[in-house]
């Protein structure tokens, strides 16, 4: 069954044209030209990614952003905006967009990132179907940090930590590699599959919305800037905490 992407965006040239690219994929492409019946079409339907541009009429795309992964977390919704607005490009980090595609854009670029988003789809679908098989991923604990590949929950000191799809694999990946440090281009290639110049962004608010919910169950600082290099999970104050 081919996977399905639903386009919410309101010109129609560019609706066309993103329906070219994202059909050329190989992937079942649905289309509406507003922010009104979003969240009904991904009752009716299973989607993978939602591609949602943030001008909309009726609903803003940064309001929808933030209700579809409220309540579709494992879908995954990519933000088109232009590229003179980098503070909508932020907040729609912030509202929780797995990722953003700056119009006008090239179709080599977009193609890739879409096939990014498809690969963490397709490897949380593959974990989900190996709940009833005995090869199993075993988790990754470093300290009072749990994180299990299996089930794709997190916990820190036995609390549950509610992640997007695209943060439990940058969480993932640092626990796979604790107190090592990672600079933004080598996360964006690690993690999302892509390295763009200009996309810095998207590890930076991503970060900060996992710190932001470590935070609530911790005050030690558990992923840590490395200034001038990048990111590293600090393993210390974990391990110190288990004594």
């Amino acid at each position: 069954m081919h996977q399905r992407v639903l386009i919410v965006e309101d010109d129609l040239d560019i609706a066309h044209l993103l329906r070219v690219h994202v059909s050329e994929l190989d992937l079942e492409v649905d289309h509406l030209a507003s922010g009104e019946g979003v969240m009904s079409q991904l009752t009716s339907q299973n989607y993978a990614i939602v591609l949602l541009d943030i001008m909309l009429p009726s609903v803003d795309g940064l309001t929808l952003c933030r209700e579809i992964k409220t309540l579709h977390p494992k879908i995954s919704v990519v933000m088109l905006t232009s590229k003179s607005s980098e503070m909508d490009r932020i907040i729609g980090l912030e509202m929780g967009a797995d990722d953003y595609i700056c119009k006008p854009f090239s179709y080599r670029e977009f193609q890739a990132r879409i096939k990014a988003q498809l690969r963490h789809v397709k490897l949380l679908q593959a974990q989900q179907s190996q709940q009833n098989s005995s090869d199993v991923p075993a988790p990754i604990v470093v300290g009072n940090l749990h994180v299990d590949p299996h089930s794709h929950e997190v916990s820190l000191h036995k609390q549950p930590l509610d992640l997007t799809a695209t943060e439990f694999e940058l969480l993932l990946f640092f626990a796979k590699h604790p107190n090592q440090v990672f600079s933004r281009s080598q996360l964006l290639e690690s993690v999302w599959g892509y390295d763009h110049l200009g996309y810095e962004h998207t590890v930076n608010s991503h970060i900060n919305r996992i710190r932001t919910k470590l935070e609530k169950l911790t005050d030690t600082a558990i992923i840590e800037t490395v200034w001038g290099v990048g990111y590293k999970l600090n393993s210390k104050p974990l391990q110190q905490e288990l004594i």
